[in-house]
């Protein structure tokens, strides 16, 4: 069995919606096993509901959870029994070989629990990693997503260490190329800190560094992890994310105005590609297992497509695959 644990509080959608999420997965993928954390008589009844296998269900019982609003550290130790706690906690247990976890809540509770429970050295600092699509059919690790908002030049570095091994070991892109993001190409643009980056990238020889690259050429494919600070990392998320739903908006309603099937055939290929529900969440690095923090507005389809992935790492498959 491939063993897997989700938080179910802190989403936007609510408990109900992310252990129907776990249902369909578990629908799908007859070899998963999915231990839900959070109040156990709402899931049980969602269980019920959904006439679920519950010989394939573990129930970890917590009714408190870390909101946004709470300060992500000081929550650690106000709210020991919090939901991604509890989940984190039982998804580092040694007798329990778990792959994975998956949370939509707080992206800070996330990050720092998994620093404190599941730090791969306890040092490294944890930093968020987001799959997004490029133009060659493939797939660009941005790192860091929004984890930390200042960075330093050696943070950085980490990050795109971090995310090269990301890509070599759950993309199998043997020699990952690492791209740095800037206001323009030449190594001489950028602010202090990008310059400061750009030539530590430069001078380690283990990275396979290939240069600045601009917004508009970001996700062109040319570099399979793209380093940024989580400022500038979390708006490219955003705004890729928010053009792609405006595009398709666009096209589909053309294609209620005209009726022309063509539009329609166009429209289903782009939400295949930049349904981001089903492209799954982003990436906890730096941690002993693969933690994958959700999008907040995160609806079943998404909890299907994060299990896929912790489903393709188990395996050894390649982690998510773009198909065009």
């Amino acid at each position: 069995m491939i063993k897997i644990v989700i938080d179910t509080m802190g989403s936007d959608k609510g408990v109900e919606t992310l252990v129907l999420g776990a249902t369909n997965a578990l629908k799908e993928f007859p070899e998963l096993f999915i231990t839900l954390v959070g109040p156990q008589d709402v899931i049980e009844n969602k269980l019920k509901e959904e006439n679920t296998d519950l010989n394939r269900i573990k129930i970890i019982n917590a009714v408190e959870t870390i909101t946004n609003y709470d300060h992500p550290v000081k929550a650690l130790f106000s709210k020991p029994d919090a939901s991604i706690i509890q989940a984190m906690k039982e998804v580092g247990r040694d007798d329990e070989d778990y792959i994975g976890m998956i949370s939509a809540g707080s992206t800070g509770a996330v990050l720092m629990s998994s620093f404190r429970f599941l730090s791969s050295d306890g040092k490294t600092r944890p930093c968020l990693a987001a799959t997004l699509p490029n133009e060659k059919g493939g797939i660009t690790c941005l790192v860091d997503a929004g984890a930390t908002i200042d960075c330093t030049a050696g943070q950085l570095h980490e990050f795109a260490k971090l995310g090269r091994d990301l890509m070599k070991q759950l993309y199998q892109i043997e020699n990952p190329k690492i791209g740095l993001l800037s206001n323009g190409a030449e190594p001489t643009k950028g602010n202090s800190l990008v310059k400061e980056t750009h030539q530590l990238l430069a001078e380690d020889t283990s990275l396979n560094f290939v240069g600045n690259f601009e917004g508009t050429t970001s996700l062109s494919g040319d570099c399979d992890v793209l380093v940024a600070d989580g400022f500038a990392g979390n708006l490219v998320l955003k705004v890729s994310e928010g053009m792609a739903k405006r595009i398709m908006h666009d096209i589909g309603r053309f294609y209620k105005k005209t009726g022309n099937p063509a539009y329609g055939e166009l429209l289903q290929y782009l939400m295949g590609i930049y349904d981001f529900n089903s492209l799954g969440g982003g990436i906890v690095l730096g941690a002993k297992k693969i933690i994958i923090k959700a999008h907040g507005a995160s609806d079943e389809k998404s909890i299907v497509g994060t299990s896929r992935m912790l489903v393709n790492a188990a395996k050894g498959k390649a982690f998510l695959k773009q198909e065009n």
